[in-house]
């Protein structure tokens, strides 16, 4: 104890130089180190303050309170920013807003709708990762069609192949099971064929969303393959939806989502458009070879099939969606997810303002 008392008070602290060789701390001193303007710790601490400079400090401080108010509201604003992990905003633009192929050839048809947007080129660098997202959720034959048609999804991976890709991947999170429905669409054997990845997805191996706005799909897990990817092809087919009025680009999104999917359709539309947001798709196709009318989304019945012999194409989702209307004669601001779209601007629902490309084929 007694060697304790007697030793230096600075042997039992390491030196600050300890962690820095080379550099000598022992001219630092809470007494002789200035602060601001020269002011010294000590002095700082036992300095008396008059009333009236009292005053003139808390006036300064209550001046500066607004302008530390719109800091932290831009740093806030930053932050959100920053936050968002969607797909990029690439601003691609096809050489038509729009454009409609009618035909007989499903596969032809989205050929040629590809290639009067500007070629797959458009959309597809050299060497990148394209998905190709089409709906294969339930167990049903090309003929009933509640499936994107195989043929139109064999289409977009060849052409995505032709225009450079590596890897082309097709996957859907299905709501019968997975197996049956990748072989009984037709798609799984189709896009094979092409060479074409497709799998089944995995629940692990998502990426929760992050959104800059206030978001009800904020952490919600999406699919990293489809998120991750270069370009994202999205390929729905038209049908009668029982909930949503109709099955449309916005809505086949839902098929990159994984957690309870069923809480999507609780405000259903304001989600859809804020899954096309952050998927932001860089070509949607829609499949409107085949049409089911009635008794969607899972059908059944030819009975309830028209065949339309169409393909849509565009940049634009809502666009896309708004145009797809117009096949089943539906007034598209009753579908929930364009009502909201238009209250946003999100997109556009004016067809007669968008230049439109017609092929009969």
């Amino acid at each position: 104890m007694e060697e304790l008392k007697n030793r230096p008070a600075d042997s039992n602290q390491q030196s600050l130089s300890d962690g820095y060789p080379g550099r000598d701390f022992a001219h630092i001193n809470e007494k002789t180190e200035p602060l601001f303007g020269g002011l010294h710790m000590e002095s700082f601490l036992n300095r008396k303050v008059s009333r009236k400079s009292f005053i003139k400090i808390a006036l300064a401080f209550l001046a500066l309170l607004p302008f530390a108010g719109l800091l932290n509201k831009e740093t806030a604003a930053a932050a959100d920013s920053a936050k968002f992990n969607g797909r990029p905003r690439k601003g691609i633009k096809g050489d038509y807003d729009l454009v409609i192929a009618k035909g007989d050839d499903p596969y032809l048809l989205t050929v040629k709708a590809v290639e009067a947007m500007g070629g797959m080129e458009r959309f597809v660098r050299k060497n990148s990762v394209v998905v190709v997202k089409p709906n294969i959720g339930w167990d049903r034959t090309p003929e009933q069609a509640a499936n994107t048609n195989p043929l139109v999804v064999a289409a977009l991976v060849e052409l995505s192949f032709k225009a450079g890709a590596k890897k082309v991947k097709v996957f859907d999170v299905t709501c019968n099971d997975a197996r049956r429905c990748y072989a009984n669409s037709g798609i799984e054997k189709a896009a094979k064929e092409k060479g074409a990845d497709v799998f089944f997805t995995d629940d692990w191996d998502t990426i929760a969303a992050r959104f800059d706005y206030d978001s009800p799909m904020e952490k919600w897990p999406m699919i990293r393959d489809a998120v991750e990817c270069d370009t994202f092809i999205n390929c729905p087919v038209l049908k009668h939806h029982g909930l949503a009025g109709l099955t449309l680009s916005m809505k086949n999104l839902m098929g990159v989502c994984g957690g309870n999917r069923g809480l999507i359709h609780r405000d259903i539309g304001e989600k859809l458009v804020d899954l096309a947001y952050f998927m932001n798709p860089d070509l949607n196709i829609i499949d409107a070879y085949r049409v089911l009318l009635r008794n969607g989304p899972t059908g059944g019945n030819l009975k309830d099939v028209m065949p339309a012999r169409t393909v849509i194409a565009s940049t634009d989702t809502t666009l896309a969606d708004t145009y797809a209307c117009t096949i089943v004669n539906t007034d598209p601001l009753s579908i929930p997810n364009i009502a909201v779209a238009a209250e946003r601007k999100f997109g556009s629902i004016d067809i007669e303002k968008a230049s439109r490309k017609y092929i009969e084929v």
